[in-house]
């Protein structure tokens, strides 16, 4: 099994900044990609931004030129540094992260969801 761990939620004030980690371990034989996405209350699970094995990257068009993914040397621990932070963006955010485990089985983890809260 892919476990997730997640760290790095919190109540900011409006402008703020915080930083999101997710750290992956287990049967891991290759990631394809990794990604964090969140939920609001009453809204759908949203992809905020994504990274890819390559490196590209993909950014939901609300956080884009705010919020920055990115990974460790290791490629199995993916950051979402969040600068410029609005109370819309008040969500469980979660980690995704896909790829293949040592079995060669794909596998889709989610982490466990963290609560990011930005007050006005």
């Amino acid at each position: 099994q892919v476990q997730l761990v997640e760290s790095g939620g919190g109540l900011v004030q409006a402008g703020g900044s915080l930083r999101l980690s997710c750290a992956a371990s287990g049967i891991i034989f290759s990631i394809s990609a990794m990604g964090w996405y969140r939920q609001a209350p009453g809204k759908q699970r949203e992809l905020v931004a994504a990274i890819a094995s390559g490196g590209s990257t993909n950014y939901a068009g609300s956080v884009k030129g705010r919020f920055t993914i990115s990974r460790d040397n290791a490629k199995t621990t993916v950051y979402l540094q969040m600068n410029s932070l609005k109370p819309e963006d008040t969500a469980v955010y979660y980690c995704n992260v896909q790829g293949l485990t040592t079995r060669r089985t794909e596998y889709a983890s989610w982490g466990q969801g963290t609560q990011v809260t930005v007050s006005s």
